[in-house]
């Protein structure tokens, strides 16, 4: 089997060593050692070039590796990340695995049915009101906002807020129009919406973690080690808030507790 080294993985995907060691140190790929030397696989090639297109494509680095820790934990461990696609959909990261499309991210699964038809069929050119569609329940309004998602934020965002209007305590529906505000940089209704949805559903650690990576963008590293520990804290298997943890108490100077989650996370990337 040819292996090839770091320079020459480099040099053939324009890739700068750096970007390389910080795939290997994150478990992404394990790459052969010989004599303290790396060497990579074909298959270790592929991964590394679908990498480099999501940050072509205008991905941020660091929702790259949150994505890719993400979806480590969604596949099989004898599976490797090069035998999936994964592409930009615009805004979204999506992965393809040839029987499901879904968004690791969230880990939400891409409905393979025509929304463009039950658009026309409910009529979302304005936002009706719930009295208008008495068939449709907050689940419906929520799955056609799961869907809308591929083709217009804007449209799932009024899916969501109609779920929303239905059921005002419906966790799933604040958590991802969190994420839609979040994406779209709207910040402020991001966390308004992953603290009713951590209210809604107290023991789900999903958004307490959605909210640490909010208050890493807002820069506000303390309130995001809060959340963090509260998503581990009800859910210690929890292997992306170790990792995010890890990496955040390192850049605040706590070492011990930095190097702890680190090895969580590790440790249960290679179990998963």
């Amino acid at each position: 089997m040819k292996l090839f080294t770091s320079r020459e993985v480099a040099k053939i995907l324009n890739l700068p060593p750096t970007r390389i060691r910080s795939f290997v140190r994150a478990g992404f790929i394990t790459p052969v050692r010989e004599r303290r030397a790396l060497r990579f696989t074909f298959k270790d090639l592929i991964f590394l070039k679908t990498a480099k297109g999501l940050l072509e494509s205008s991905v941020p680095s660091h929702r790259i590796v949150r994505m890719l820790s993400s979806l480590k934990r969604q596949v099989p461990p004898d599976q490797h990340l090069s035998s999936i696609k994964i592409y930009a959909d615009g805004r979204r990261i999506v992965v393809w695995d040839g029987k499901a499309r879904w968004q690791p991210d969230s880990g939400q699964f891409l409905f393979d049915f025509s929304a463009g038809a039950i658009v026309q069929n409910v009529a979302l050119a304005g936002t009706p009101r719930k009295t208008n569609l008495p068939g449709l329940t907050a689940e419906h309004w929520f799955n056609l906002g799961v869907e809308l998602e591929s083709t217009s934020t804007h449209e799932a965002e009024k899916a969501y807020l109609m779920a929303l209007e239905i059921d005002p305590q419906m966790a799933n529906a604040h958590l991802n129009l969190g994420k839609l505000y979040h994406d779209g940089n709207e910040l402020k209704k991001a966390e308004a919406h992953y603290r009713a949805a951590g209210t809604s559903a107290p023991k789900d650690p999903a958004p307490r973690f959605n909210l640490g990576v909010l208050m890493e963008d807002l820069q506000r590293p303390l309130d995001a080690v809060r959340a963090y520990r509260e998503a581990i804290q009800l859910d210690p298997a929890f292997a992306d808030a170790h990792y995010n943890l890890g990496l955040l108490c390192e850049s605040l100077g706590k070492k011990t507790e930095a190097l702890a989650h680190l090895r969580s996370a590790r440790k249960l990337y290679r179990t998963e």
